[in-house]
């Protein structure tokens, strides 16, 4: 069965995290991703977080599947040759370098378009244009700039960043759309053009909801649904606000059976309106159900704090999983706090590809994440990570260079 993006080719220039997330998922979605790395050392991640000693690490593992990996040492002028002919057959350029680092290796807008104007040139930076283009941004700075820190935390602690890659890997599934986007223009006008996604708009994008209450809580002086109403104070900015859901439907993560020895036993309770009378059967509360103080939404919002201490009771008598059972049969919108271990065991994530084991040639078997868009026509099958340049003869040969031209190459140290 053919890939959905079988044909494109990618020229993959990115490194860590932000632009392998974009490069990897467009290889789960079939295409060619060739992955240019300096000769000797590759990836910094290769190297970083090891678990086994001389062995790729599963930071570069779980980010660079299904790609090929040539090494080649681009300041050199014949290296630059083979850079230049890999420009004029790929269709798209993937980069994720500090500021202006592009620019610097000669591999400028204008030299791409006089070798090939149909190519795309795809970035990561930290910011957009404007005060801080030229600084260099990580995961936890963009979480800040991008505004999830300011909100995420309770409202008596410091800025919180979170456990999700929301700066890096966010990014980079947000340039992947846009390359797509830029793919597909280009069948009308034959054009390639930039692609720009700055991670601090990633993450602001993913925060939206955080602007739009800053809009609220400046015409109102209050947000009704943050855990600080109706007793707390709110200031001029969105403030932190715990558990809460964030919408309109108030939620809050509560104990359950075992949480005295289980770091993970905790369930997320939303007290949707729908089903408000069932969450007061099922609590044994039923006379809240026609209660004025508890029958309306806006009435329950002043008793929050008392509503989700009278639910937890219950939780707390039940194991997350007895919770969710019995909560789903009344369409109660719940979740269990599931821990990194019980997620890599979960058969279902691992029928549907969303959990994989991948076998590696050094450091045998691994689990990793799978691609997490599911095509009906196109179902994605995840290779192994290449090793450091593992496809450099069958890249260059595919460009028509000769098995002596390959040596020669190789003898100077060009890859």
């Amino acid at each position: 069965m053919s890939k959905a993006l079988d044909g494109v080719r990618i020229l993959d220039f990115t490194h860590v995290q932000s632009g392998p997330t974009c490069t990897q998922l467009l290889a789960w979605l079939g295409a060619d991703v060739i992955k240019v790395e300096k000769a000797g050392e590759g990836d910094a991640t290769r190297g970083q977080l090891r678990d086994i000693p001389d062995v790729d690490s599963l930071y570069f593992t779980m980010l660079n599947h299904n790609k090929r990996s040539i090494t080649l040492d681009t300041k050199n002028p014949k290296g630059k040759e083979v850079l230049a002919a890999l420009i004029k057959e790929c269709d798209v350029l993937v980069e994720n370098f500090a500021p202006g680092a592009l620019d610097r290796m000669g591999i400028t807008w204008k030299y791409v378009q006089e070798l090939n104007p149909r190519m795309i040139v795809a970035s990561v930076k930290g910011f957009g244009p404007g005060r801080y283009q030229d600084c260099k941004v990580y995961e936890n700075v963009a979480q800040c700039a991008g505004g999830a820190a300011s909100t995420t935390g309770f409202d008596d602690g410091p800025p919180m960043v979170t456990g999700a890659q929301i700066g890096d890997s966010g990014t980079g599934l947000h340039l992947a759309l846009g390359i797509v986007a830029a793919l597909y223009q280009r069948n009308s006008t034959g054009r390639g053009q930039k692609v720009l996604a700055p991670m601090q708009d990633g993450v602001l994008n993913l925060c939206r909801v955080k602007l739009r209450d800053q809009q609220r809580l400046e015409r109102t002086h209050v947000l009704t649904e943050y855990p600080q109403y109706p007793d707390g104070k709110f200031g001029d900015a969105v403030p932190r606000a715990g558990n809460a859901s964030g919408g309109g439907q108030p939620g809050w993560i509560l104990k359950c059976k075992g949480w005295e020895t289980d770091p993970n036993a905790y369930i997320y309770f939303i007290t949707q309106a729908a089903v408000w009378p069932a969450i007061c059967k099922v609590i044994g509360e039923e006379s809240w159900i026609t209660d004025p103080a508890y029958a309306t939404p806006p009435a329950r919002l002043l008793h929050l704090k008392p509503i989700f201490q009278r639910i937890e009771q219950w939780t707390m008598t039940k194991t997350k999983f007895e919770a969710m059972e019995i909560l789903n049969e009344f369409d109660i919108p719940c979740g269990p706090i599931l821990s990194m271990k019980e997620i890599a065991a979960d058969e279902s994530l691992r029928a549907s590809g969303t959990i994989v084991e991948v076998e590696h040639p050094k450091r045998g078997k691994y689990l990793s994440v799978g691609n997490p868009i599911k095509l009906s026509d196109s179902p994605t099958e995840v290779r192994r990570s290449p090793l450091l340049g593992e496809h450099t003869d069958e890249v260059l040969a595919e460009l028509g260079y000769s098995k002596d031209a390959i040596a020669a190459l190789r003898a100077e140290r060009v890859i």
